[in-house]
């Protein structure tokens, strides 16, 4: 595969997260594979490549209308980083890299030894919420419990890690590094810069 195919390829499968909210990098890849009337290929951009290629594409032509989306998001986040403060909330995903599109979700990490205390804790609230299992790559073979739930029409998943994996995070799927998390002082700050 040459390096022009390759990074037509990360092109095509970041305008296919931008455009129809693939959140899995490798089918967006794939997708843009039949796109572009290629045949899979070992040598495919890694996740890497096609989030650096969303960036770029970013940087160049997101509107104004997609910073103001992506600036109501973070702030939607941190109120419910607020609401959830007992259990040291931290932001991840696309809302904190900047790469939100318009079919984006909110997601956090929260931190409780006792799963069922958040979910009390949401019921307290009268919030209504579908329990969730997430994988994450790398590590752990169980998944992740946690919550799927909309806060104010915007969907919202949070995941609920022991207290002790606040100081390590899980894997990133883009480069396998440490997923980055964003305490709340971080996400005020990334407010005020906008």
């Amino acid at each position: 595969m040459t390096a022009n195919l390759r990074r037509q390829i990360a092109e095509e499968a970041a305008m296919i997260v931008w455009d129809e909210g693939v959140a899995d990098y490798s089918r967006a890849r794939l997708r843009a594979c039949e796109r572009l009337g290629v045949s899979g290929s070992r040598d495919m951009p890694r996740n890497s490549e096609v989030e650096a290629a969303l960036l770029a594409w970013l940087d160049l032509f997101a509107t104004d209308e997609d910073r103001e989306r992506l600036a109501f998001l973070r702030q939607t986040a941190l109120d419910i980083m607020r609401f959830f403060v007992d259990f040291e909330p931290r932001l991840v995903g696309s809302v904190l890299k900047g790469t939100a599109g318009p079919y984006a979700n909110i997601q956090l990490h929260l931190f409780s030894d006792d799963v069922e205390a958040v979910a009390i804790f949401l019921l307290n609230h009268r919030i209504r919420y579908q329990a969730i299992t997430r994988r994450q790559s790398g590590g752990r073979r169980e998944g992740i419990p946690g919550f799927a739930f909309d806060w104010e029409d915007v969907p919202v998943e949070v995941l609920v890690f022991p207290e002790d994996g606040l100081r390590s995070a899980p894997p990133s799927p883009i480069d396998g590094k440490p997923v980055k998390r964003a305490s709340i002082s971080r996400v005020e700050q990334l407010l005020s810069q906008t």
